[in-house]
């Protein structure tokens, strides 16, 4: 092996000096931050406030319903947590981004770093119910995720096994659909689609054996929450986003029996009937189900409050969802901002 000049040697020492200094000041980073989140939770609990994107977040944010703390924000794995009270409640406010990963991710991060006492989620959401209107505040008894799938095989019917199902990986105890026409029962050869079965989730909570799963489809909010929301239902909402656009309909509180998530921004008016035939949803979003099975994960309460901004794949108005979402938003925050008074 030849040996090194004095130039080579040079740039060696310069290199493992810089990333020396750069492992040391990532080291003090990560202790500066590690004492700071301390400080925090040593002023919890907190209850987790989750939002999914900013345009919902912001009218939180922008009031005074929400007083900072000094040590607000703190920036944990590419998200930032908002440390602060609501009416004297002590609250940790995050925004997920779009998606079941992203919200997923986001509540984990919140559950690992903070002392969370609960996770309120809220945020607009698709409307699958005729009895609603737009502006109209949902609170769901049950979430599911709906975009789990086992896809039948092309000429199997609903009586034929599913692909390990013997194992019991999948489940036929949800239901599918047929993509030649939901109504009526499929035929072999009827349709290249063929059937898709929903399924369960698998869960491993921390209160099991590690990795002993269990599964779930819908997940209950938390029993002494959903008194909480029972209680809030008669509050007033905005009604007008400007003197132009108003509701033609007053906008009310109401507690439904389920809603359902997927990585779906549904915009199909069959998908969206055959959705409220078969499961009684409600709201349609693309978080919710996602921050719920978190919670279910850790033991943690959880109740999600979603505003109705469209009707999902049923409107005339293409720009209904942009002409509404802001009003939907509003009230959203209105309604967070009673049952966190009423924990």
């Amino acid at each position: 092996m030849a040996l090194m000049t004095g130039v080579q040697v040079l740039i060696v020492l310069s290199l493992y000096a810089v990333c020396h200094l750069s492992l040391v000041e990532a080291m003090a980073r990560r202790e500066l931050l590690q004492k700071l989140v301390a400080r925090v939770n040593a002023e919890g609990p907190y209850v987790g406030i989750v939002v999914p994107n900013s345009y919902e977040m912001s009218p939180l944010l922008n009031s005074s319903i929400f007083t900072p703390y000094s040590t607000s924000p703190i920036d944990l794995s590419g998200r930032r947590f908002y440390i602060g009270t609501i009416e004297s409640h002590k609250v940790i406010i995050v925004m997920t981004g779009l998606s079941m990963l992203n919200a997923g991710i986001t509540t984990q991060t919140l559950l690992d770093y903070f002392d969370i006492s609960g996770i309120v989620h809220y945020g607009i959401a698709g409307n699958t119910n005729d009895n609603l209107h737009i502006g109209d505040i949902t609170i769901p008894k049950y979430w599911a995720h709906t975009g789990l799938w086992n896809w039948q095989r092309y000429e199997d019917g609903p009586d034929d096994e599913l692909s390990l199902e013997e194992n019991g990986d999948f489940t036929r105890e949800i239901g599918y659909i047929h993509f030649g026409n939901y109504n009526n029962p499929p035929k072999k050869r009827d349709n290249y689609l063929n059937n898709v079965w929903f399924q369960p989730e698998e869960v491993f909570p921390v209160t099991g054996t590690p990795e002993v799963r269990e599964h779930h489809f819908w997940v209950p909010v938390d029993k002494t929450y959903l008194k909480i929301a029972k209680q809030i239902k008669d509050i007033e909402l905005v009604s007008c986003v400007n003197a132009s656009f108003c509701l033609q309909t007053p906008p009310k509180v109401v507690i439904v029996e389920r809603g359902v998530s997927s990585n779906i921004f549904l915009d199909n008016a069959a998908y969206r009937g055959f959705l409220r035939k078969k499961f009684n949803i409600s709201p349609i979003d693309m978080e919710s189900a996602s921050v719920a099975l978190v919670s279910l994960t850790n033991n943690v309460p959880f109740i999600a409050i979603r505003a109705l901004s469209d009707l999902a794949g049923g409107s005339s108005n293409e720009n209904e969802a942009s002409i509404f979402a802001s009003l939907a938003a509003t009230n959203a925050v209105i309604v967070m901002t009673n049952f966190i008074k009423n924990i």
